[in-house]
């Protein structure tokens, strides 16, 4: 019997920790494009910082 229960509550968690993660998985989804849209945006942030850079670079150089 006591075999019994242990292996109840250990289907009633697997149960319960699936479920969980069922309801946390458009949560994730939605991390996922924040993230991936936060990652695209410092990439343009820093393309546009390094054509600068060379702007700059390039000018010093054809005023010498």
């Amino acid at each position: 019997m006591k075999a019994f229960f242990v292996g109840l509550i250990s289907l009633i968690a697997a149960s319960v920790l699936i479920g969980i993660g069922i309801l946390l998985y458009p949560l994730s989804v939605a991390l996922v494009w924040f993230l991936r849209f936060i990652v695209m945006f410092l990439i343009i942030i820093l393309a546009i910082w390094l054509l600068g850079k060379l702007i700059i670079s390039v000018w010093e150089r054809i005023k010498k």
